[in-house]
């Protein structure tokens, strides 16, 4: 059976797909920005360190809504625009892991790919697969 994920806790969806998607043990997270939860808008333009806090923040938010933590993901992806911004996005991705990821725990997979995201003030959008077991 296929359930779709909501929380107050990360921006509503701005089209038409879901914030998440759980099926069985899977967990399916969309691509979230760094928007304010309550509002959708957009934080810290120009900023990618709080950028991409604010997302993973928003990718927890619908992790936990699934239930999940971010111990049980696989995989996250991670988009950025600037290949400058590669270091600064993988400093705060790291603290980020290390908060949420016990010592010795697996830590997750990861990919980063360059691309023009959907809105100017995007720097970062990061997704997540779980697998909740």
């Amino acid at each position: 059976m296929k359930t779709e994920v909501r929380t107050d806790g990360a921006p509503a969806p701005a089209w038409v797909f879901s914030q998440g998607v759980r099926k069985g043990p899977l967990l399916q997270v969309s691509g979230q920005g760094p928007q304010d939860p309550a509002t959708s808008a957009y934080l810290y333009p120009g900023d990618v360190k709080a950028q991409t806090l604010r997302t993973l923040e928003n990718v927890r938010a619908v992790l936990e809504a699934g239930g999940a933590t971010v111990e049980d993901v696989l995989m996250f992806r991670v988009y950025l625009t600037r290949r400058e911004d590669f270091g600064p996005m993988n400093e705060v991705y790291g603290e980020f892991i290390d908060r949420h990821v016990p010592e010795g725990g697996v830590k997750p997979c990861r990919t980063t790919v360059f691309v023009e995201l959907p809105h100017e003030a995007m720097l970062v959008e990061i997704d997540a697969q779980a697998y909740i077991g």
